[in-house]
């Protein structure tokens, strides 16, 4: 078996196994499916950084990344159309730069980022039924031709991944609305119990809770439960 059969070989039993893994899933957490994407990504073209941005509004997120980067995770962001990133995500179309990256016009340099230094990029969009979910970028320190074979992996990687990540991001910001309801429930049960018993205004109330979560450090959940539980302890003594 020659050399290229066998690469061939390893491409389609990566993508197999990505796919079977998709297909055997349950909806994992947002975090979960971008890190798998990304060993994914980096087993098919061997590169040294990987990025991987998710589109939330008109803005590109940083998700997830090869290298440890815990302080931009999350946090770093990007406009569409800002950078070779934004135009990949604005065009909808792959981007190979094969060295001097940073001389390309597009570029946009982050100080946070030392991979900004490094010598070629690949940006390819993540998407889902036609509409952009995010973008993937691969980086070389040295000068690297990307091969067409390259652009196509990591394409349908994108294919094969976009609508997961779609359906994850939003399991994570349904989770977050249902926390957001649960928390206003609890704030609204603790708020009544304060106007019950001490004569509160619904302002003065709320403001007291305010002030409980800054002294405390405690986030105002916390404290919506402590007065809860210490109403339903008062009002289980009365009962006995």
């Amino acid at each position: 078996m020659d050399t290229q059969t066998t690469t061939h070989n390893t491409d389609v039993d990566l993508l197999h196994d990505l796919g079977s893994r998709i297909a055997a899933s349950d909806q994992d957490a947002l975090h979960e499916v971008l890190e798998r994407l990304v060993e994914f990504a980096v087993a098919l073209v061997k590169c040294d950084s990987c990025f991987v941005y998710v589109q939330e509004n008109q803005e590109l997120v940083l998700r997830a990344s090869k290298n440890p980067h815990q302080e931009v995770v999350d946090r770093l962001k990007l406009q569409v159309g800002q950078g070779i990133t934004g135009w990949v995500a604005e065009h909808r179309t792959a981007v190979a730069v094969a060295q001097n990256v940073s001389k390309d016009p597009r570029f946009k340099f982050f100080n946070e980022l030392p991979e900004d230094t490094y010598q070629a990029f690949l940006s390819v969009p993540l998407l889902c039924r036609g509409r952009l979910v995010g973008v993937i970028n691969l980086q070389h320190i040295r000068p690297h031709v990307y091969k067409q074979r390259d652009i196509r992996l990591i394409t349908t990687v994108g294919f094969l991944v976009g609508a997961e990540i779609e359906m994850a991001r939003l399991e994570t910001a349904n989770s977050h609305l249902s926390e957001q309801l649960e928390t206003r429930k609890l704030i609204e049960r603790a708020k009544g119990i304060l106007q019950s018993e001490l004569g509160m205004t619904e302002e003065k109330a709320y403001l007291t809770l305010q002030q409980q979560s800054r002294q405390t450090r405690k986030s105002m959940k916390q404290i919506a439960e402590a007065i809860i539980l210490t109403d339903e302890v008062k009002s289980g003594s009365k009962t006995v």
